[in-house]
């Protein structure tokens, strides 16, 4: 069976569609992946902040538009990039086992960064968290592929990137230190990959299934769920990170004001991981002030 999967051209994009390859290979050794490389517009923006441009989004719709459109029977997306709200037409066919979701820095560990350094991330969840732990220090925008904010790192007293990304790439000796999920949560689907296809493509989602990793599903079901009732993205200072236990998950989220100085976090437990998901946004926002933190960043 042959396979047209759907990518970014990126260096870690490529390795996440090999790897997927590989499980699937693994399965079975007949089914052969074919690379389809989809140009985003966040790729054609590379200086632009994702804010900006929309989201999150501006990674995976033309990845996405691909398979709906017939010029490839599948996508491979950073689960993190993905949108909380799946298209219709696709179907999240399978999350294989998870790799590791936590942030780390790179260029200095924290509490060694100087009084009012200066930290390269365009994410609002980092910058949030990082300024509620130390209000002194001060951010800028960065942007790029994993070469080129790494090359960009020595204008930075620290850039904050995902573990996952730097252990695939095998830049994991550039880790300063590692940000542990005690103190600073993830983007929803951290370190975990997202595989569509279309909804009515039952021979592709049923070879997508044979490398679905159970436990790292639900967990990304969960955070998701949380993401999709906040009505945000990688836009909104908030993060989740789910951990199943016995069969159950547990979620931890935040929700902060945009410089920090107020966060809320929280963590709810259940069975059915979507419904944890959107519980506990809902308490943060309705029960913990979460609501008046977003508001400034939430568009009516």
């Amino acid at each position: 069976m042959r396979l047209r999967a759907a990518t970014r051209g990126s260096e870690l994009a490529l390795w996440q569609t090999r790897h997927v390859a590989r499980l699937l290979a693994a399965l079975d050794p007949a089914v052969e992946v074919e690379t389809v490389i989809v140009t985003t517009e966040g790729d054609r923006r590379a200086e632009a902040p994702i804010a900006e441009m929309g989201g999150k989004g501006v990674f995976a719709a033309e990845v996405q538009r691909a398979v709906l459109d017939g010029r490839a029977d599948l996508a491979v997306h950073s689960a993190k990039d993905l949108p909380s709200v799946t298209p219709d037409g696709l179907s999240l066919a399978a999350v294989p086992e998870r790799g590791d979701p936590r942030d780390v820095l790179v260029g200095s560990r924290l509490d060694a960064i100087p009084d009012r350094g200066l930290v390269g991330t365009g994410s609002p969840r980092r910058r949030a968290q990082l300024a509620h732990l130390r209000p002194d220090l001060r951010f800028s925008d960065l942007r790029g592929n994993i070469a080129t904010r790494l090359a960009k790192s020595a204008g930075f007293d620290a850039i904050v990137m995902a573990a996952a990304a730097l252990e695939r790439l095998d830049q994991i000796e550039r880790v300063s230190e590692v940000l542990g999920i005690d103190r600073f949560l993830p983007q929803a689907g951290q370190g975990a990959l997202a595989i569509e296809c279309r909804d009515d493509d039952e021979a592709t989602a049923g070879v997508l299934g044979s490398i679905e990793h159970a436990a790292s599903r639900k967990a990304v079901d969960s955070e998701r769920a949380y993401l999709a009732e906040l009505g945000g993205d990688c836009r909104l200072p908030a993060g989740a990170f789910a951990e199943v236990r016995s069969g159950g998950v547990f979620l931890h989220a935040f929700i902060a004001s945009p410089d920090g100085s107020r966060l809320r976090r929280s963590e709810q437990a259940g069975d059915d991981a979507a419904v944890v998901g959107r519980t506990l946004a809902r308490r943060l926002l309705d029960e913990e002030g979460g609501a008046e933190l977003l508001a400034p960043t939430v568009s009516p």
